[in-house]
């Protein structure tokens, strides 16, 4: 290692390790807390109340949502993005450090994607960025992201539609996991939107041929999507859920129905097409049963663009840093806990991440970046972000091998010293990486020239229209219909 390099390196560890009690009490707080998606109030106030002790300017109600903030530090330079999430899901509650399912409140919510870690490890990765640069005069702005609902709500994507992406020249990100390396598993894109039907209502028995039924119209749209599972792309994957069936009297036409669909796809243009299918399919239900169909969208995320100009900058760093810090007791635990994680739950880890087939634990040793990506099947907002500036997500192992997303396994191991020192671990490697960026023009510049060419030099499109509200800005009716 260079002796520039090691400097570098040195001060860093010397910035996040001078605040990990703060932060790790941060990151507990807000485990705690557990919110889910857009009520992250009192999560979103702890956060805000850690960097404006530490100097950062804040913007609250980033691109109108009550949940979104921006931290700033600097005043010229590059500007350098750290991309952070605070919501929990629901029926998740779990007890810390529990080798069993046991809930704190049954019924509760909980940290089973581990966005306590994400969000205070980016905060700490920024203010770490920050510390460096003042420690050596140089030039470089810091903006730390503060995103709501990225379970299921695309928070994100909305905050790309406000343009509050659009400055930044790079952003980056993490997520919790059992091993160390880049993010690189395909996401998919995703269209979420509710059908509406209307009909006309009548008497089921005494005048049926007066009715136009919705809930026909539902049923009908279900069976010809079901038909089109066939012709779709093998990765694509379509859910749909029935929120309102019209009622419960059985004896009435039900004049009032609506589904839900989710539409997946590998890339947003294949989900778009796979989506304006759907929408025919359910124009043809409406028209079978002589109805009428509104479509609402609801969310949306684009497919993730990764950045290899930025990975290999992670990497190297993660090289310098070399693997966390656990020890003997950390390894205790997860031998514990290994009689609740299956056999089934290991293999379906060791294929998801492409881990070596002997890991087991705690893992030590990074992934290597130039293995075939895995594929995690899910969608994140992150795809959104990386649409519009080069964008790389670290991922650092907190869990032990085996533990997969959404499980009472990952929350139970959410608050251990070993999850704290992966958080530590990703805010050193997030620091650095924006270091190297933010001190060398022409690495933002190969970034940048990646991205164009993965773009094709398109701006992005927000695959959420103008006219759609962020669920916190708009209400539903008790019916559940969106008003």
């Amino acid at each position: 290692m260079k002796r520039e390099d090691n400097q570098r390196i040195g001060l860093i560890e010397q910035f996040v390790e001078a605040k990990r009690d703060d932060f790790i009490g941060l990151a507990d707080r807000i485990w705690d807390l557990a919110e889910t998606r857009w009520e992250e109030f009192r999560s979103v106030e702890a956060q805000i109340e850690m960097l404006e002790r530490e100097g950062f300017r804040i913007t609250r109600n980033l691109g109108g949502l009550p949940t979104a903030f921006v931290a700033q530090a600097g005043n010229e330079g590059p500007i350098a993005g750290f991309l952070g999430e605070y919501d929990a899901l629901s029926n998740m509650s779990q007890q810390a450090a529990a080798v069993e399912a046991c809930p704190v409140c049954a019924g509760g919510s909980g940290h089973g994607c581990g966005h306590h870690l994400l969000g205070v490890g980016a905060m700490l990765a920024a203010v770490a960025t920050r510390d460096y640069l003042v420690s050596q005069d140089l030039r470089g702005i810091v903006r730390y992201f503060g995103c709501p609902a990225e379970e299921g709500g695309a928070g994100k994507t909305y905050m790309a539609r406000e343009g509050v992406f659009d400055e930044i020249d790079f952003a980056l990100t993490w997520h919790p996991g059992p091993f160390s390396g880049i993010f690189k598993y395909k996401s998919l894109a995703v269209i979420q939107a509710f059908f509406r039907f209307s009909g006309v209502a009548s008497h089921a028995a005494a005048s049926p041929h007066l009715g136009r039924s919705a809930l026909d119209a539902v049923e009908l749209m279900n069976v010809g999507v079901n038909f089109l599972r066939e012709h779709m792309p093998a990765e694509a994957r379509v859910h749909y859920a029935i929120t309102d069936a019209g009622g419960l009297a059985a004896n009435v036409v039900q004049a009032l129905a609506e589904v839900l669909y989710v539409v997946r796809a590998p890339n947003i243009e294949q989900a778009r097409a796979l989506f304006e299918r759907v929408r025919r399919i359910g124009a043809g239900a409406a028209l079978m049963t002589e109805t009428t169909v509104e479509v609402e969208v609801d969310r949306a995320c684009s497919d993730v663009l990764r950045n290899e100009a930025i990975e290999a900058l992670v990497m190297a760093n993660l090289e310098r840093f070399g693997p966390p810090p656990f020890d003997q007791s950390d390894r205790d635990f997860v031998t514990r806990l290994a009689g609740n994680i299956s056999s089934g739950d290991l293999q379906e880890c060791l294929d998801a991440y492409r881990g070596p087939a002997d890991a087991h634990g705690l893992a030590d040793m990074p992934l290597p970046l130039n293995d075939e990506p895995g594929s995690l099947t899910g969608s994140s907002d992150v795809g959104d972000v990386s649409w519009v500036v080069p964008t790389t997500q670290y991922l650092g192992a907190c869990y032990a091998v085996g533990t997969n997303m959404h499980t009472w396994q990952l929350v139970s191991q959410g608050k251990l010293p070993a999850a704290h020192k992966g958080m530590l671990h990703a805010a050193k490697v997030l620091a650095a990486t924006a270091v190297d960026l933010l001190t060398e023009p022409s690495r933002i510049g190969a970034a940048q020239a990646e991205h164009a060419r993965l773009t094709g030099g398109r701006p992005y499109v927000c695959p959420i229209p103008e006219s759609v509200l962020a669920p916190p800005l708009r209400k539903r009716t008790e019916k559940g219909n969106l008003t």
